[in-house]
């Protein structure tokens, strides 16, 4: 189901499938009939299959296809026993011939094709049904229980949609996390460093390259397939193109040639300029990739552009696109030969019908597009004949300016960064004028150039005004910038000011603390408790961890068990009072324990007699047979077992007919039945007190087990308290009972891989694991609590001290389980610290399909990191998740989430991974993380947060 979820698909030779397959034949060759196997005991799953199949048509078609596939791969088999020339004519006679099956395939052929016809559900049901025929009484198959529960998991598997497609390429498609982990190692070594950070901290961890280099570019597309869209192609026409169009990136570099290409999508019109030493073909695919000249291409959005400067020249022609806010890019350099006038011709079509040049492009009978006929006009005197006709001069340079016509002027204006209207830039008559051209003025001279029908204007006004606009944009954008910036810089503040302690404790002072907490300073503490500071012993465990020799003395101080700073005998005195409490609560549980028991063993005797006499069993009955699944921990939420309860209508004895006055009954009073609905009250309870202490009298009872059981309330003769008690020992019966049933379950699959789980450790378990949940009954045992407990038995090996230890641990976790609500919290909190510190990452999460609610982290959080980690590695974080709360942050497992996702955002990013994807991902690369290297970026983030927070 796992694989199922996180791959899109199943494959028919999945490891999974044959694992899957072999647990199913184990269970249905359990006790199996010997009549049944027949002749084929040596393979009892055939036998049995084809026993069924004569009396079921699901069975016999199953029956059918595998003899089908069997004799299919036998000839197979002699097929390729023979000459190349006899595989040539099976080839011909079939249109395709059939893969030969993995011996696994083979061993499991019967249960796998059932499972892959997805009707292995019904057959097992067809078993269960009628496994008296087919089991002996002992079987699995046979069990009550047990069998309609096999039945009912293999409805999932059977709904699932199971694959023979794997192409040559599925390791690079469907790579697995070591792959690209592997992958990220060979292409990282060749990636640059990172952007150094500045004296202020920036809101990101990555910064942006600006829209006109070729930066941008990359991280959305590979360098071969920017080099191909330079080329027409279905999604982006392509305007003009042109080769050896020249380009000087930088003043001290030489001229580059290049390929100036215009695209036109549906929205956008793009220039871009390619050096030629990226298009033709000299570097290699790798040297492509990492070359240099990847800073020196453009690419610029025509949207950003306000004016085009063209100056001709006898060389050519020469133009310079200026932007919104003013920076003028590298000029470009045509050959001779009308190529401006095409350029210009071209981007004049592209932006029509939204936009056009200002003044348009002349259209001439013969010649096509030109340039527009200007006078231009000198600037410190007109020179005139004596007719009085101007002496003109055809205008060389231009000025045009790219409009929207659906646009206001002022309004467009604003909109591309200039906050005046293009009024402002002329004075007196030209105001009124705004179609025709503005004057280009280049090289320092005075000329000025003017449409036909211009008023004549001194030209260095406009010119002065123009550059005075310019100038108080340009302040005007990076004051309001930097003032963005200070509010977006206190918005932070204000969210992650609780996350982080606001002292900041350096690494290196007094001392450096990388070397962690050692023995040596250890035994000194010991020794003299006065010479170290408890802040100081911390500071050396936040930042280097503990030596694994005193851990076990170490971690009942971290913990709060003991207190810095206590001699051994106070520390003696606390062990006793601990050991104490813990054999007085044992007794309590293992009391309560014999009458559950005893309730289980009578409730299955009446179910085999109910069973053996033909009668039906009642429904509520089965519903404490399977109460494992049908009650939750919303009983004990319920009963508030420390509270006197109040009840709304008290039933009392008079109040009975003579023959219900001895039991507590629910349902119908013949049922026969020893269960929470049908109990005596007055045997339960002698029961319970006397397994507990059998001296003491019902109205004396002041013993911690007899306020549980009774919640505070004594027996008294009257009615009322003696059916109130009645009632709440039922429940409370029930309640521990449903506890002890999962912590069983629990505790037998806890970590049976490590060395250190014997039996005799997993009965102190299961000990500390009942008597904490005997006192926290209104939150019961949830599913992980082992997990938290394991490391502590591990590292203490003393049961009453990992009790205590695994109680002060309690205090925080318990938060993160269903009972709590501190989960949601994480959650939110990582939200916002990835979208502050990492806002590119959280931007591809949100694309994604929005995986932003980081449910993928639940089991982060929950168990602390347990299960992504090796056992030596979960001590070390354990600890440092410990002392964080006085050194840094009370939140450091959000700083450890956070750095785990950032060691691998580079992989996260270039896969464009999903939801699905990330819990693949870090479900594969479980217990294979570099904790130490985690640590460390977890710190260097929680120093990031709180120097933004101080903004230093």
């Amino acid at each position: 189901m796992e694989e199922a979820v996180t791959k899109k698909f199943v494959h028919e030779d999945s490891s999974h499938i044959i694992a899957l397959c072999s647990s199913i034949e184990v269970c249905l060759s359990h006790l199996l009939k010997r009549r049944t196997a027949g002749f084929l005991r040596s393979d009892k799953i055939a036998a049995l299959f084809t026993k069924i199949g004569k009396v079921n048509t699901t069975a016999s078609e199953i029956c059918r296809k595998v003899q089908e596939q069997l004799q299919q791969q036998a000839e197979i088999t002699r097929t390729q026993s023979t000459r190349q020339e006899s595989l040539q004519r099976q080839g011909s006679s079939a249109a395709r011939a059939p893969q030969p099956l993995s011996v696994q395939a083979i061993k499991h052929i019967w249960v796998r094709t059932a499972l892959f016809d997805k009707v292995l559900d019904k057959i097992v049901q067809y078993i269960v049904d009628n496994a008296s025929k087919y089991y002996e009484k002992e079987a699995l198959m046979h069990d009550a229980v047990f069998g309609p529960i096999l039945a009912a998991l293999l409805v999932g598997p059977c709904a699932l949609e199971y694959t023979k497609l794997k192409t040559l390429d599925h390791f690079w498609t469907d790579p697995s996390a070591n792959e690209l982990v592997q992958r990220h190692r060979i292409h990282g070594a060749h990636r640059g460093q990172e952007v150094s950070p500045g004296r202020r901290p920036a809101l990101g961890i990555r910064k942006r390259q600006s829209s006109g280099s070729m930066s941008e570019d990359k991280c959305a597309a590979s360098a071969r397939e920017y080099v191909e869209s330079l080329h027409q192609n279905s999604r982006v026409h392509l305007l003009y193109g042109k080769n050896n169009v020249l380009v000087q990136p930088k003043k001290d570099m030489e001229v580059l040639r290049g390929y100036l290409s215009l695209h036109q999508t549906a929205e956008t019109l793009t220039l871009k300029w390619t050096p030629n030493q990226l298009i033709n073909g000299t570097l290699g695919e790798c040297d492509l990739e990492k070359s240099i000249y990847w800073d020196y291409a453009l690419t610029v959005p025509l949207r950003q552009i306000v004016c085009i400067h063209c100056h001709q020249l006898d060389c050519g022609g020469t133009l310079v696109l200026v932007s919104q806010d003013g920076i003028q890019r590298p000029p470009l350099h045509f050959p001779p030969g009308g190529h401006l006038l095409a350029f210009l011709s071209c981007l004049e079509t592209g932006l029509m019908p939204r936009g056009q040049l200002e003044p348009p492009l002349w259209s001439q009978k013969g010649k096509g597009k030109v340039f527009p006929k200007l006078r231009k006009r000198n600037s410190s005197a007109r020179l005139v004949d004596q007719d009085g006709v101007v002496e003109e001069q055809i205008a060389a340079d231009y000025v045009f300016r790219i409009v929207y016509p659906g646009h206001h002027h002022g309004d467009m204006m604003e909109m591309q960064g200039f906050g005046g209207s293009p009024l402002s830039w002329q004075q007196g008559e030209c105001t009124s004028h705004m179609s025709s051209c503005l004057s280009c003025s280049t090289g320092g001279s005075n000329a000025s150039v003017e449409c036909n029908g211009c008023f004549p204007s001194v030209s260095s006004i406009p010119l002065k005004m123009l550059c005075q606009n310019m100038k108080r944009q340009i302040v005007s954008r990076a004051f309001y910038g930097w003032l963005a910036y200070c509010r977006h810089l206190s918005t932070v503040r204000t969210h992650l000011s609780a996350l982080v302690n606001h002292n900041i404790v350096p690494p290196d002072k007094p001392c450096e603390a990388s070397g962690g907490l050692s023995k040596d300073v250890w035994s000194k503490y010991q020794k003299d408790c006065k010479n170290y500071k408890e802040l100081e012993l911390l500071r050396l465990v936040y930042y280097g961890g503990v030596e694994h020799e005193i851990r076990k003395e170490v971690w009942p101080f971290l913990l709060g068990h003991y207190k810095f700073g206590m001699d051994k005998k106070d520390m003696a005195q606390i062990d006793e009072k601990i050991t104490a409490r813990y054999q007085q609560v044992m007794r309590e549980w293992k009391a309560c324990e014999v009458i559950v028991k005893q309730r289980e063993k009578e409730m299955q005797s009446a179910i085999f007699a109910k069973l053996s006499s033909g009668s039906s069993i009642d429904s509520h009955v089965l519903r404490l047979i399977h109460r494992d699944s049908t009650i939750s921990n919303e009983v004990s939420r319920k009963l508030c077992l420390k509270s006197t309860p109040t009840l709304t209508t008290v039933v009392t004895p008079a109040m009975l007919a003579p023959d219900e006055r001895p039991l507590v009954e629910f349902d119908s009073p013949d049922s026969g039945l020893p269960s929470s609905r049908n109990y005596s009250v007055a045997s339960g309870h002698s029961q319970i007190m006397s397994s507990i202490d059998d001296g003491q009298s019902m109205e004396e009872d002041t013993t911690p087990t007899g306020d549980k059981l009774c919640k505070g309330t004594r027996f008294h003769k009257s009615g009322q308290l003696f059916y109130q008690c009645a009632f709440e020992q039922i429940e409370l019966l029930d309640t521990v009972a449903l506890n002890l049933h999962r912590i069983d379950k629990d505790v037998q699959r806890c970590d049976r891989n490590y060395y250190f789980f014997t039996t005799s450790n997993l009965e102190k378990l299961r000990n500390i694991m009942c008597s904490y949940v005997w006192e926290h009954l209104e939150i019961g045992y949830v599913q992980g609590m082992c997990d938290l407990l394991a490391p502590l038995m591990v590292i203490l090996d003393d049961e009453c001290l990992a009790y205590s230890c695994f109680t002060q641990l309690m205090k925080r976790m318990s938060q993160n389980f269903p009972t709590g609500g501190a989960m949601d919290t994480h959650f939110a909190n990582m939200r916002s610290l990835i979208q502050i510190l990492d806002s590119e990452l959280f931007e591809l999460m949100h694309q994604n399909g929005d995986y932003t609610h980081f449910y993928f982290c639940y089991r982060w959080f929950l168990l602390d990191f347990k299960r992504e980690l090796l056992y030596e590695d979960v001590f070390a974080v354990w600890e440092v998740i410990w002392v964080a709360p006085r050194i840094s942050s009370k939140h450091f497992v959000l700083f450890i989430a956070l750095a785990l996702v950032e060691v691998y955002r580079d992989i996260i990013l270039d896969n464009n991974m999903d939801f699905t994807d990330i819990i693949k991902f870090f479900n594969e690369m479980a217990e294979r993380h570099d904790v130490q290297h985690i640590l460390q970026i977890a710190r260097e983030l929680v120093h990031k947060v709180q120097t933004l927070i101080e903004n230093k």
